[in-house]
């Protein structure tokens, strides 16, 4: 395959989506080899029809804010593939949010189903609209207007959305009623909702959860321990902070969160009680990590509009916040300070040059579609629970979680080990979800 030619082509066709772009060259780049191992991938032009979406649903979004004025916003549902599964992936409400990052973030999202043995395949939506500063009943009316255009295109059996940034359990409680009402059907077409509607357990945990046993997985193969390790996680959402929760729990020091404002750095690591704090300041108050830093200047700095990497040494590095957070500038202060591993909770977090100083140090590196995974897998398993009308426990969830990880770090070991014995995660990552997902879509025909 001329992956040169390949990329050059997308980039005539998308010219104006470089991080589409970007995370097709990663995945391309990693499975060239592979992929001309098998002569019937290129004459059935295999390649191309997984990286350009299914179909692509865009829709202007009207609603009424609390003055009476009308106010209008895009939506999206991109549909990316679904060979080995109904669409599933997240509705992402963002200022930022356009074209080329859902396509991306639909991309990702079907080698990330593809990982986790669960029959999903992968999809992404959402709009241009912030909930943040938002009063409730805007939020619930801007959903409401949202899912009126989408809810034809949705269902259980056909596409199953989630949350993703700025779209939490408020978010998914609006949009599910909403389509219920519409459909006249109670169904598991969403998942993240509510424990008293058919929620699953250790859901809002899953992905911060998950990262950690995915990480615990990578550091065996080198025979270190957590506890003890200074980590730095960036965001302060969802991801971020279940993700400090667990490390806390399994005595790792975590010594920073950030959100789209700034960074607090707590050089000593923060204490299961002040974390509690901060907790409770994002999730009840929708509070800024800066209001934290302001009550407590004994144990921790804040940094307006910087990021945590260059800031504080570190062991771990957990970037959480959002896509091309650390760049490879980060990534060599990251490793010369001596941090020997990288695990991601957000979606393509660190860019490609940031990689390539990970990977030339030989340090541990996991790919977001690897080592954030487990959201959308304990997705998948409210989706098993929503089917069969069952509820499981906390404690069966998580084993479920655990299992889940640790096969996919298995999958990464096997298609990722380099002769020298080094672990390429993102080659392994790529080549187990790509010939997944190839075998199903060769045996459907072309469709």
């Amino acid at each position: 395959m001329n992956v040169k030619g390949f990329i050059e082509d997308l980039k005539g066709r998308f010219p104006h989506e470089p991080e589409y772009l970007q995370a097709v060259e990663e995945v391309v780049t990693s499975i060239a080899e592979v992929y001309d191992s098998c002569p019937t991938f290129e004459r059935y032009n295999l390649l191309e029809r997984l990286c350009i979406p299914d179909r692509i649903y865009t829709f202007r979004v009207s609603w009424v804010d609390d003055q009476g004025k009308v106010r209008n916003n895009m939506g999206y549902r991109i549909q990316h593939n679904n060979a080995i599964g109904p669409y599933k992936g997240g509705i992402r409400f963002h200022s930022s949010v356009n074209l080329s990052i859902l396509k991306f973030l639909a991309f990702e999202q079907t080698f990330k189903n593809s990982l986790t043995t669960l029959a999903m395949g992968g999809a992404k939506g959402g709009s241009d609209f912030s909930p943040r500063g938002k009063s409730d009943m805007e939020v619930m009316r801007f959903c409401q207007a949202f899912i009126t255009e989408l809810y034809r295109h949705i269902g259980p059996d056909t596409d199953v959305p989630a949350g993703d940034i700025g779209v939490g359990a408020r978010e998914v409680g609006y949009m599910y009623g909403w389509y219920k009402k519409m459909t006249r059907e109670f169904t598991g077409t969403f998942t993240g909702k509510g424990l008293d509607f058919g929620g699953s357990l250790m859901r809002p945990e899953a992905t911060g959860y998950g990262n950690v046993y995915f990480l615990l997985n990578m550091l065996a193969t080198r025979g270190i321990d957590i506890a003890g390790k200074r980590v730095a996680i960036s965001g302060s959402g969802n991801v971020a902070l279940y993700t400090a929760q667990k490390l806390i729990s399994l005595g790792a020091k975590v010594v920073s969160f950030s959100d789209s404002d700034g960074s607090i750095i707590i050089p000593e690591g923060i204490s299961a009680e002040q974390f509690d704090e901060l907790f409770d300041l994002k999730t009840l108050y929708r509070g800024r990590v800066s209001e934290f830093a302001a009550k407590h200047p004994d144990i921790c700095t804040y940094h307006a509009h910087q990021r945590p990497w260059t800031l504080v040494g570190c062991d771990i590095a957990m970037p959480s916040a959002t896509q091309n957070e650390l760049n490879g500038e980060e990534a060599k202060v990251l490793v010369a300070n001596g941090c020997i591993a990288v695990s991601e909770g957000a979606n393509m977090p660190s860019t490609p040059e940031a990689i390539k100083v990970f990977q030339d140090a030989r340090i541990l590196y996991a790919p977001g579609k690897a080592a954030n995974a487990g959201g959308v897998s304990v997705s998948g398993l409210e989706m098993a629970q929503n089917s069969q009308r069952l509820n499981w426990t906390a404690e069966e969830v998580d084993n479920k979680l655990k299992a889940i990880m640790a096969d996919i770090h298995k999958q990464c070991v096997e298609h990722g080990t380099q002769p020298d014995g080094y672990i390429n995660y993102v080659k392994g990552a790529n080549t187990a979800a790509f010939l997944k997902v190839a075998r199903a879509m060769m045996m459907q025909g072309i469709v």
